[in-house]
């Protein structure tokens, strides 16, 4: 039996991932969002949907107990905030192994025209904040892997490849799908891509922007 948390559990990739995640009956979910009622109707022998905050480490610590794997799709102008009290939370319980969902450009790596246009789009406070909380991340003794997304879409389709910390990142865009596909496979297999940075696109989508927008 693996028990998975869900920080940020109302979130859209959040619940696809649960959805997948739930086809496997071994794992144990405990959803974790700031108003449980959202989510109330997920309650199951399975799944246990629990009230808290992020931005509280009381709380976070108490939804850790006895978890194997933490799974954050948090957002927000205190994300850098929220992940020191994931760590925190994670070393108080003993709790090893981490998955957490980032953003593209962090680390300046998209090129060309679309990096500029990324830049135009996220600079301002958004870029910066979700760079300082992944460098907490991998700053922290967990053993986590970030995940990059492209721009993401509602496609109702899996179709995806990675790139590394350190290569250019690839595409201009990924459906949210395909990030919930990434998750629950590193769930089933809590050794891959330990101590790593993954940008996530789909595939031949290179361009100066999405092609969406």
């Amino acid at each position: 039996m693996t028990k998975i948390l869900v920080l940020g559990a109302h979130g859209k990739i959040a619940r696809l991932a649960t959805t997948m995640l739930e086809k496997d009956p071994a794992n144990q979910l405990t959803l974790f969002l700031r108003n449980a009622q959202r989510l109330a109707d997920q309650a199951s022998d399975q799944v246990t949907v629990v009230e808290g905050d992020a931005g509280q480490l009381a709380d976070l610590k108490q939804a850790m107990a006895g978890i194997d794997i933490v799974y954050a799709n948090l957002a927000g102008s205190n994300i850098e905030d929220e992940a020191r009290n994931v760590v925190a939370a994670m070393d108080a319980t003993g709790v090893k192994r981490l998955i957490w969902i980032s953003t593209l450009g962090i680390y300046d790596e998209v090129p060309g025209k679309y990096g500029e246009w990324n830049h135009q789009q996220l600079d301002g406070g958004y870029l910066e904040t979700y760079a300082a909380a992944a460098k907490v991340i991998e700053s922290s003794d967990v053993d986590y892997t970030v995940i990059r997304p492209a721009w993401l879409t509602n496609h109702d389709e899996i179709d995806y490849e990675t790139t590394q910390k350190g290569e250019a990142f690839k595409g201009t865009e990924v459906s949210r799908k395909s990030i919930a596909d990434l998750v629950t496979k590193l769930a089933a297999d809590p050794t891959w891509s330990v101590h790593a940075s993954l940008g996530v696109n789909k595939p031949n989508t290179d361009g100066d922007k999405p092609a969406w927008y």
